[in-house]
């Protein structure tokens, strides 16, 4: 039977520092993602756009930017993901900013406690386990793992039914590089599992995903946190927040190639896509490039593990 793919649409950039993010959906499809996933052999459904609060471009309060347009947003991603895991589909959040990883990881995790074990691969340039106490800016796109892992308002931190959502244990971030100064010293306490860019200077990509996939078994969900800054901003320019010294395309497309090796994956964010900051849409087209390796393209033919 073909594997059943369901693209849900998230247009908002409600968390994020810099504005444009709220059109990552529509660039995403501009970049042909539905045509190019079933040219795999997937089934693909289009959901869509999700509707929520417009973004109100407010200051901070009590060390959060917009708090209530936040959580609307991810109250509706939640939804809208933990219904297709019900179905048995395989959903792909097109986002919009990477604070909507709390709907997404959320529902995930709500899935998971009755399906089997869980593990997060968050690829991304930040750690994003910022809380308001911790934060330079308030922005919400900066706190999204903190959240899940029980660290943050209680609207976001309650929101799949079970806190913390998620322990650090499950979560493999891939890429960081760039970590503010109390969250260094909060991530180490929390014990998040970091291959960083130093680590992958001296380890090699391939090396970090071997530990990073270490252990899933037939019974792991496993789910894909993609922040397009995860990929140095020399090959993908169209993020609000680029830090130089990224993955190059090689290492990236190791990374997902390696992903689709497992056999294992079962959810997917595609987040902070920024296309008024982009050049001709080049940053969405790599994106596309690459989930299309997470989904199997491949050189040669390839047996699954």
């Amino acid at each position: 039977m073909k594997r059943q793919v369901s693209l849900i649409g998230a247009p908002t950039d409600i968390g994020a520092g810099s504005r444009g993010a709220s059109m990552g959906p529509e660039a995403l499809r501009v970049a042909q993602i539905l045509p190019v996933l079933e040219s795999h052999g997937l089934e693909v459904i289009d959901r869509g756009n999700l509707t929520g609060p417009s973004n109100p471009w407010q200051p901070p309060v009590d060390g959060y930017r917009h708090l209530a347009e936040v959580v609307e947003w991810n109250r509706v991603v939640h939804e809208a993901v933990f219904a297709e895991l019900q179905l048995g589909r395989l959903p792909i959040l097109l986002g919009g900013d990477h604070c909507l990883g709390v709907g997404s990881i959320s529902a995930v995790a709500r899935h998971c406690r009755e399906a089997g074990k869980l593990r997060v691969l968050w690829l991304d340039a930040h750690a994003d386990f910022n809380t308001s106490a911790l934060t330079p800016s308030g922005n919400i796109h900066g706190m999204p793992v903190a959240c899940l892992c029980g660290h943050g308002p209680k609207e976001l931190v309650e929101m799949g039914g079970h806190v913390p959502a998620i322990s650090p244990k499950w979560v493999r971030q891939i890429g960081i590089r760039s970590v503010d100064p109390g969250e260094k010293r909060f991530v180490h306490e929390m014990g998040l599992e970091v291959f960083d860019m130093r680590y992958i200077d001296e380890m090699g990509m391939r090396h970090a995903m071997e530990l990073a996939l270490a252990t899933l078994d037939a019974n792991t969900h496993l789910h894909v946190s993609f922040d397009v800054d995860f990929l140095d901003p020399e090959i993908a320019p169209g993020v609000g927040t680029t830090i130089p010294g990224g993955p190059t395309y090689r290492e990236a497309q190791l990374c997902m190639e390696m992903i689709a090796d497992t056999g294992r994956l079962a959810s997917l964010d595609v987040m902070e896509l920024n296309p008024a900051l982009d050049v001709r849409n080049k940053t969405a087209v790599l994106a596309v490039d690459l989930i299309e390796s997470l989904f199997g393209k491949s050189t040669l033919m390839r047996v699954q593990r």
